[in-house]
């Protein structure tokens, strides 16, 4: 079998960012003097899991999670990770392919609060190609919990919940990662 592919979202205009006093676009965004959409991608590599960067500039969400499925259409799942994660940790990506085994649709948590990456298998392939517009994929997540249940995959990864909205967000995630670096 196919191993997932990590789908890293990259399209967004980061409104919110620049609404809350950031300049330019927060996936440029220094974090500890490496850009947050880097950061993001080291965690990708370092994971082994193959990965593909859409960063078309799609009107929406469910538009960039289609056209990702599109490129990686012959993988065995897809990993879907908004580029704005970057303290999410290699072994979280490995644990939720690992976990894509026996699931449809793997969501992870971080102490109960749901986060990325969300895993579907590839039997989800046609339902995320027929995403569009500013909503996700929650309406397969939903669609798919009333055929089989959706694993609930807790993690100790703060990572998987940490995403750069704004620059206090920012400001955060600086803090953890300092916190993490001298533990």
């Amino acid at each position: 079998m196919n191993q997932p592919v990590v789908l890293v979202l990259a399209s967004g205009r980061g409104e919110r960012f620049i609404a809350s006093g950031g300049s330019g676009n927060k996936l440029n965004a220094l974090l500890a003097g490496q850009p947050v959409l880097e950061r993001t991608l080291d965690a990708v590599r370092a994971s082994g899991l193959p990965w593909h960067l859409e960063d078309a500039g799609h009107e929406g969400m469910g538009d960039s999670i289609a056209a990702a499925v599109r490129a990686t259409s012959g993988a065995g799942g897809w990993l879907i990770l908004p580029g704005d994660l970057p303290l999410v940790r290699p072994q979280t990506l490995q644990a939720v392919a690992a976990a894509l085994a026996g699931h449809a649709i793997v969501l992870p948590h971080y102490r109960g609060q749901r986060g990325h990456p969300v895993g579907f298998a590839a039997s989800c392939r046609d339902a995320l190609l027929l995403l569009h517009g500013p909503q996700g994929a929650a309406l397969v997540v939903r669609a798919q919990a009333t055929v089989r249940p959706v694993a609930q995959l807790e993690l100790e990864d703060p990572g998987v919940v940490m995403d750069i909205d704004t620059v206090q967000d920012l400001a955060q995630a600086e803090r953890l990662l300092a916190a993490s670096n001298q533990a």
